[in-house]
């Protein structure tokens, strides 16, 4: 290991150690959110909420995110990488200090070998009575499947995750989340994990009237089936901060990409909420991209995620950091990966999210 990897082991050691949680007060759904922009240099105001979140910069890859005044117990986070390289992110370790949420990540290149990247990160936190309409429901699981912290817009809780057989598979079950089927709504999902490389895809996914039921398949930096923490959400007409109406813009669209082209998927996984079903759009733009569009949702501060869909390890991320048009969203491009960094045409799931 280099100076630099020791040192920021070194100070991410000592701030996942020294950071104090305490309880802090519950509130309206979600009880606790942020999301954060970072150029490799700076939070970049337009993709950051609230104004005044930090972020610090251990080196070799390593971050450090205080969302100020969002304590909020459990919880899940998602984060993007934006690179034009095969890169990814995720989630080390989250908690509350004070009043503020403290979130810990990690970014990596293939190989599993930290890297310094920008990024998009989400934090969010809900718990009962949640009267807001929509469906909305997370895990976040350890690598034994235990679920570490839930939630359920119908049941307050009640999610299951057990293992599927083979390493590095989760089923994922949101009860009473159910729709018609046999895809309604959309998915993000993150590696957790503290010492090793690792990201995680949706390999499958079935709507029925009981549930939604979500295969999740996690590998190391190799892309070897790994067993690792994730954290998952589910959003049907609702924000992926687990808020609705407000906030006034957000939209979801899910690529199931047969190649040569992107495929969308059926209408109820396309949602825009100024437009309504169907009106996002996909364009192919060169192996393993994809550019997405989502007309009259351009509302600063936003924040953009990405997940893979697939069963051979991939992994997407943002080639770019999105802008916008007039009033629509331009994501150029989700770029999806082989294990080994390769680009490859495979599925993936954007979701864009306001904070108004």
């Amino acid at each position: 290991m280099g100076t630099l990897r020791r040192l920021a082991a070194v100070c991410l050691a000592a701030a996942l150690a020294t950071a104090g949680f305490a309880a802090p007060a519950q509130a309206a759904v979600p009880d606790g959110h942020g999301f954060v922009q970072w150029d490799g240099a700076a939070t970049v105001p337009s993709g950051t909420w609230p104004p005044t979140t930090a972020v610090t910069a251990f080196g070799g890859g390593f971050y450090e995110i205080v969302f100020p005044g969002q304590a909020a117990k459990g919880g899940v986070v998602h984060v993007t990488a934006i690179n034009g390289r095969p890169v990814w992110c995720q989630a080390l370790k989250w908690g509350f200090s004070g009043s503020d949420q403290i979130v810990y990540i990690g970014c990596f290149r293939p190989g599993g070998f930290g890297i310094d990247t920008p990024f998009t990160a989400v934090f969010t936190s809900s718990s009962p009575p949640d009267s807001v309409r929509g469906l909305y429901g997370y895990v976040h699981a350890d690598d034994t499947a235990t679920i570490v912290s839930e939630y359920n817009s119908v049941l307050g809780g009640g999610n299951v995750v057990a293992p599927a057989g083979a390493t590095g598979a989760y089923i994922v079950r949101f009860p009473a989340l159910g729709t018609a089927g046999p895809n309604d709504g959309s998915l993000q999902v993150t590696a957790v994990n503290s010492s090793t490389g690792a990201h995680c895809q949706i390999a499958k996914w079935d709507s029925n009237p009981a549930s939604q039921d979500v295969l999740v398949l996690c590998v190391d930096g190799t892309g070897t089936p790994l067993k690792t923490g994730f954290t998952l959400s589910y959003q049907r007409d609702r924000s992926l901060l687990g808020s609705a109406y407000p906030p006034k813009f957000f939209g979801y669209v899910w690529n199931m990409q047969p190649p040569p082209a992107p495929n969308l998927g059926p209408p109820s996984t396309n949602f825009n909420s100024q437009v309504g079903s169907g009106a996002n759009l996909l364009n192919f733009a060169g192996t393993g991209l994809t550019l997405a569009r989502f007309p009259a949702l351009a509302q600063p501060p936003d924040t953009v995620q990405v997940s893979a869909n697939g069963q051979r390890g991939e992994f997407c991320n943002l080639q770019a950091p999105w802008g916008y048009n007039g009033t629509t969203v331009m994501v150029r491009n989700v770029a999806c990966y082989t294990p080994l960094g390769s680009r490859l045409d495979t599925g993936s799931f954007t979701s864009y999210n306001s904070e108004f």
